[in-house]
C-alpha cells in the first residue's frame, strides 16, 4: 500500500522570508524529512546550518526545531492559524527564542569538538555580521576593547551610545545603551514577548510608569530601574540616575540587554540607529 505524500505547509515560505540571511545563505523551503503527525502538512526550512519543521493541521501552525539525530516531538512555538498575522507571531518567537537556543547548542558542540578558538571565531562572526548590517544602514561602528572583552560601539542618530559584545559560550549578543530613553522605544517591542495578559500598573515612580505604560511586559524593580524577561532570553534592565518624580522622552538612561540572538538584531538594525 502506498504512503500518502506529505503536503507542503503553506506557512513555510512566508516564515522563511521573515528570517534574515546569515553567512550569505537565505532560508530555503525543502520537503520535511519525516512526518511528525499523520496527514499534517509539513515543510522544512533551513539556512544550511539550522533547520526548522513547519507543521499545519486543524487550524494550528507549529514550528519544531530540526536537530541532527533527534526526532522532534515538542513544538518550539504554536499559533492559531486564524489569529492576527500568525506567521509574524511565529517568526517573532523563532527569532527571540528558537534560533538563539539552536545557536547555543551548536556553539557548545563546536567548543567540545573543535575547541575554544573555533568557538570564539563563530562568536566574532556573529558580531561582524551585525556590524556590517549597521554600516549598510548608515552607522559608523568601531571595534573597541573594554575590561570585559572586545566588542563594537556606535552612536545613534538620537545621540545614544551603543555597545555590542558576543558572549561565551553561545553566539548570542549583549547590548549596552546610554542615552535618552526614547532611543529604546523602537528596539523594546522587538525584544519583548507579546503583551497578552499584561496590564500597566499605577505603582512606582514617574520613571517606571513612563516605561510600563508603554510596555506592560516590563516590571519595576525599584524607583529608578525596570526589568523584563527574567530567567529567559532575551532579558534586560533599564535604569536612570536622575530625578524619578518626572520623566520624558529625553530622560537619560542606561540599559543592558543580554542573550539577544544575532538573527533578531539583524531584523532590528533600524532601531539601533
Amino acid at each position: 500500500m502506498s504512503v500518502p505524500a506529505i503536503t507542503h505547509a503553506q506557512a513555510a515560505a512566508p516564515l522563511a522570508a521573515l528570517l534574515p540571511t546569515r553567512r550569505g545563505i537565505p532560508w530555503q523551503v525543502k520537503p520535511a524529512e519525516y512526518g511528525i503527525r499523520p496527514n499534517a502538512a509539513m515543510s522544512r526550512i533551513t539556512d544550511g546550518f539550522r533547520s526548522l519543521i513547519v507543521v499545519e493541521e486543524a487550524g494550528v501552525i507549529e514550528v519544531y526545531a530540526n536537530r541532527p539525530n533527534d526526532y522532534a516531538v515538542t513544538p518550539e512555538s504554536r499559533v492559531d492559524a486564524a489569529g492576527p498575522d500568525p506567521v509574524a507571531a511565529l517568526a517573532a518567537h523563532v527569532l527571540r527564542h528558537t534560533l538563539p537556543l539552536l545557536d547555543a547548542e551548536r556553539a557548545a558542540e563546536t567548543l567540545r569538538t573543535d575547541g575554544p578558538e573555533r568557538a570564539l571565531t563563530d562568536r566574532m562572526d556573529a558580531l561582524t555580521e551585525v556590524g556590517f548590517a549597521l554600516i549598510d544602514h548608515g552607522a559608523h561602528p568601531a571595534s573597541t576593547v573594554r575590561l570585559d572583552g572586545e566588542g563594537t560601539e556606535w552612536t545613534s542618530t538620537r545621540g545614544g551610545q551603543w555597545w555590542m559584545q558576543a558572549i561565551h559560550p553561545s553566539a548570542a549578543l549583549n547590548l549596552a545603551y546610554c542615552g535618552p530613553v526614547s532611543g529604546l522605544y523602537g528596539l523594546l517591542p522587538v525584544l519583548l514577548t507579546p503583551a497578552d495578559g499584561h496590564a500597566p500598573t499605577d505603582a512606582g515612580t514617574a520613571f517606571t510608569r513612563h516605561l510600563t505604560d508603554r510596555f506592560p511586559q516590563i516590571r519595576p524593580l525599584n524607583d529608578d530601574e525596570v526589568e523584563f524577561g527574567k530567567f529567559q532570553q532575551p532579558h534586560g534592565w533599564i535604569a536612570t540616575s536622575t530625578d524619578t518624580s518626572t520623566c520624558g522622552d529625553d530622560t537619560p538612561v542606561v540599559a543592558q540587554f543580554s542573550g539577544v540572538g544575532p538573527d533578531l538584531l539583524l531584523t532590528a538594525v533600524s532601531h539601533l540607529l
